[in-house]
């Protein structure tokens, strides 16, 4: 176990300079106890830029300057995917604690080859699966504790956003790991993993995109003792967004959009509304991942129990299988 961060705030290096980056940056100044002190990219130029926009004094020209600065204590590796496992790799290897956007990496044999590297060198990793963490699931896991809803047999769940066709738009682009799957559906199958845990059986159906990446992927999970998922993705169209969990007692429908900070209802199987959840939103929702990775580094945890490292790699077998069958290859 690692030792404990002394009380002061965890800094956090970011590994890349995108959308997902900026948002994570601006998410984290909402709270006390973390700061972004550095940031990384591959030229001095896109480091500068988003320095200045996000006033962050250490600017470093390559990822592996950012993981051995002094003055990080946690790498956010935010690359494009195929990016994920050199950036995490680097990080690890610096003895640094490391959280890794989703999807963790490319494939379950990157996904070992991470979580090896860092158990073996005793270091916090975690992937930013940062719905898991937002209010309305931190929710769901205490009404499936307690037994709410009774056997859970369904879960079903969507997430569909439009994008305009471009070839050079990195969600079309094979060899940055383009497609619906890995960019939108990796939610929709963690929240069945949080749900159900591994699935037996995988079925999977999919349309491609003009690229060849999948532009519309269908997926039904099936457990032993009867469960279902049924997960869908899209990047031709915005779907509801909506998702839902049923149980022999009661379901839970969570509105849209169901993986930002969001609200849920609780109704009973003779249609009673049970509970109304409704949280005020603060920020995008990405500021809860961090606050569970300082708890564990000032725990000297080396893991999430929210989110398991053996889970990550269990999604990532989940989510190899789904290629396989789809013949989405990079």
């Amino acid at each position: 176990m690692a030792a404990p961060l002394t009380d002061r705030p965890v800094r956090f290096g970011v590994v890349g300079t995108g959308g997902i980056a900026s948002s994570f940056t601006t998410d984290l100044q909402l709270l006390d106890d973390a700061v972004v002190s550095a940031v990384g990219s591959r030229s001095q130029a896109s480091a500068d830029r988003f320095g200045d926009a996000h006033g962050i004094a250490r600017r470093h020209a390559s990822y592996a300057d950012l993981v051995d600065d002094p003055e990080v204590d946690v790498v956010y590796v935010a690359t494009p995917h195929p990016g994920h496992h050199d950036a995490a790799m680097l990080a690890v290897a610096a003895g640094k604690a490391v959280l890794v956007e989703k999807p963790f990496t490319m494939d379950a044999l990157a996904a070992a080859e991470v979580v090896e590297a860092a158990r073996r060198q005793g270091v916090f990793a975690m992937e930013a699966m940062w719905t898991r963490f937002n209010p309305q699931m931190v929710r769901i896991r205490e009404l499936l504790a307690a037994g709410t809803l009774g056997e859970v047999v369904t879960v079903s769940a969507d997430h569909g956003q439009w994008f305009e066709a471009d070839a050079e738009h990195r969600v079309f682009a094979p060899a940055l790991g383009g497609g619906a799957l890995l960019d939108l559906g990796i939610y929709p199958v963690s929240l069945a993993s949080m749900v159900l845990g591994s699935p037996d059986v995988v079925t999977a159906r999919s349309s491609k995109a003009f690229t060849g990446v999948d532009a519309q992927t269908s997926v039904i999970l099936d457990y032993v003792g009867g469960a279902q998922s049924v997960l869908t993705t899209t990047l031709l169209a915005r779907s509801q967004n909506r998702a839902t969990i049923v149980g022999t007692q009661a379901r839970v429908e969570v509105d849209a959009v169901w993986y930002q900070p969001s609200s849920l209802t609780v109704i009973s199987r003779d249609e009673e509304v049970l509970e109304r959840f409704d949280e005020p939103r603060t920020g995008n929702g990405l500021r809860h991942q961090v606050a569970e990775v300082v708890r564990c580094l000032r725990a000297g945890e080396t893991e999430s129990p929210v989110l398991p490292l053996d889970e990550t790699l269990s999604i990532m077998r989940t989510m190899d299988e789904i290629r396989r069958q789809i013949g989405l290859t990079y």
